[in-house]
């Protein structure tokens, strides 16, 4: 099951895989991925793509966000978060 939302001009996808929770922003040909485990209380990953290396990690998704926002070149105010997502981080 996903979830997708946009605007902005920024695509957001939330879904569950057997091991992440995985949200995936696009904008202009550019993507940044934030993934947790599926029990939902680990640090958050910051990545190019959904399989792409690691960049950072963080406890906030707040400063997930902030780094997901600086890969796409648009504000953090720009992301839309689906439903889902807003309770990632710790």
């Amino acid at each position: 099951m996903a979830d997708t939302t946009a605007a902005n001009g920024v695509t957001a996808r939330y879904e569950e895989t057997e091991e992440e929770r995985l949200l995936t922003f696009t904008a202009d040909g550019r993507s940044a991925a934030v993934a947790q485990n599926i029990e939902g209380y680990a640090m958050l990953k910051v990545r190019t793509a959904p399989d792409g290396d690691e960049l950072e990690r963080y406890y906030g998704f707040d400063m997930a966000l902030d780094h997901a926002a600086e890969l796409l070149g648009v504000a953090v105010t720009d992301l839309p978060v689906p439903e889902d997502a807003a309770d990632m981080g710790m």
